[in-house]
């Protein structure tokens, strides 16, 4: 099976806007004001990292994002009969591209990148 056709099904749901997770964190100010700060930042797996060194308080702020993230993805993922990891490296793909200069994303690579005004890295199997 070619690498990026098990991808296929999420980015489908993706392209037709119905993924929503990232908008969960939106709602909370606490969230805002991290992701301003360059204090977390969207990770190609469709989950929140902590850039630099964690407080008490940003890996509360960031398991408990990702507790929902996962919660949505998997509820999702068998709606549309693809597995979590395809939806979630999907919506991972998506909240990369959705990030604004100057806001913190991880490249495949695994490094932390500022966002800037070209386009960001993302993982091949994007779509």
């Amino acid at each position: 099976m070619h690498r990026l056709s098990r991808f296929a099904p999420a980015a489908l749901f993706i392209a037709l806007g119905l993924m929503a997770a990232p908008a969960l964190a939106d709602r909370d100010p606490a969230y805002a004001s991290a992701r301003a700060a360059g204090q977390i930042g969207e990770q190609p797996d469709g989950y929140l990292g902590i850039v630099g060194s964690p407080t008490t308080e940003l890996r509360k702020l960031v398991d408990d994002i990702n507790i929902k993230r996962r919660a949505l993805y998997s509820t999702k993922a068998q709606q549309n009969n693809v597995t979590l990891e395809a939806y979630a490296l999907t919506s991972g793909c998506q909240a990369i591209l959705r990030t604004t200069p100057g806001e913190m994303y991880r490249t495949p690579e695994g490094k932390w990148k500022a966002r800037s005004s070209d386009a960001p890295e993302r993982d091949p199997r994007c779509p």
